[in-house]
């Protein structure tokens, strides 16, 4: 009994007592209920009669020297912190503010274009960015010798070209109209790929949003007076559009959409080239063999479809001359943004 009371002083002894987990541990180790003092003093008992008092007199001084060396060791702790706390932080010093962060200006003016088309009755459709080559290519009625096949143009992910990432939204359209049945008004927003050059101008990787709308009676002028209400809503009542006469495989008959420069105004200038107009995207009546690919009855129905890249119409809408900015993650650049919803 005597040699363990010894043991356990050299310990408490050699302890080291530096930080709050070993003082904890030393606590529990020795001076807790649990501890080795409090077992010692438990098996008291077991010592012979004539021996107890000098013993127990050992253990008491043995619990008292494990009690000093924790209590000046909390103090010193304590003293430690306080001194680094004194010296750390300048509690007289303003506070930082919380700052809050501002909505990339994609999804504003994204958001901004479904708002629009909800107001009249377009809902919004999603779809995969994997594709396949039906519906990327075949539904939407393009042969097989067109450009947007080729490997240049299209980001293929099997050899035998039937899994690619999407090059156009087009693709929810198909998979809208092969799992419902008219009247189908939606718009289509979402992230495409086309392997091409980055640069101030065009990127590998953009965002478009298409719509579509097929019932009964559908014709050019629904198309006209649709996108007329949107381009006025998003860049001001003043806005002119005009339809241009050009050609998509899956429309039919088909027109770029021009609205009024936004810099010049119409007058002309080096953004619009002199020209006064500015392009948007892309519209037409859906062709009749795009209905009948997706199970629609084109002597029935009739529909039209635009698209547009989200990144121009921002690039217009906020004057912005460089597509890489969008993806190149400068807060000099974020922060222009900053209040607007």
């Amino acid at each position: 009994m005597v040699e363990k009371i010894q043991t356990v002083a050299q310990e408490i002894e050699a302890a080291q007592l530096s930080n709050a987990a070993e003082l904890e541990q030393f606590r529990i180790t020795y001076i807790g209920r649990k501890g080795q003092i409090a077992a010692l003093f438990d098996n008291l008992k077991e010592v012979a009669p004539e021996q107890r008092r000098e013993v127990g007199q050992q253990l008491n001084q043995l619990k008292n020297r494990a009690q000093e060396r924790f209590d000046q060791a909390q103090e010193q702790l304590a003293n430690n912190t306080e001194s680094t706390a004194d010296t750390g932080f300048d509690f007289t010093l303003p506070t930082i503010p919380n700052t809050l962060g501002t909505r990339h200006p994609l999804s504003l003016v994204r958001r901004e274009i479904v708002r629009i088309f909800e107001r009249i009755g377009f809902n919004v459709a999603e779809g995969p960015e994997i594709e396949d080559d039906f519906h990327n290519f075949t539904a939407l009625n393009f042969p097989e010798n067109h450009p947007a096949r080729e490997m240049q143009d299209t980001f293929f992910l099997s050899e035998d070209k039937n899994k690619l990432l999407r090059t156009h939204t087009s693709t929810v359209q198909v998979r809208l109209m092969e799992n419902n049945q008219p009247p189908l008004r939606s718009i289509m927003p979402g992230r495409v790929y086309r392997n091409e050059a980055i640069s101030a101008r065009a990127h590998m990787v953009f965002h478009q949003v298409e719509g579509l709308y097929v019932n009964k009676g559908v014709s050019f002028k629904d198309l006209k007076e649709t996108l007329y209400y949107f381009a006025k809503e998003l860049f001001g009542q003043d806005t002119k559009v005009r339809f241009r006469p050009s050609f998509f495989p899956f429309t039919e008959p088909s027109a770029e959409i021009d609205i009024t420069c936004l810099i010049c105004k119409g007058e002309g200038c080096n953004i619009c080239k002199q020209t006064g107009w500015v392009e948007i995207g892309g519209s037409g009546m859906v062709d009749p063999a795009v209905l009948e690919n997706c199970g629609i009855d084109s002597k029935e129905y009739s529909g039209f479809a635009f698209g547009m890249g989200i990144e121009r119409i921002t690039m217009l809408k906020y004057q912005i001359k460089d597509l890489r900015l969008f993806t190149e993650n400068d807060v000099r650049f974020l922060r222009q943004f900053e209040g607007i919803v």
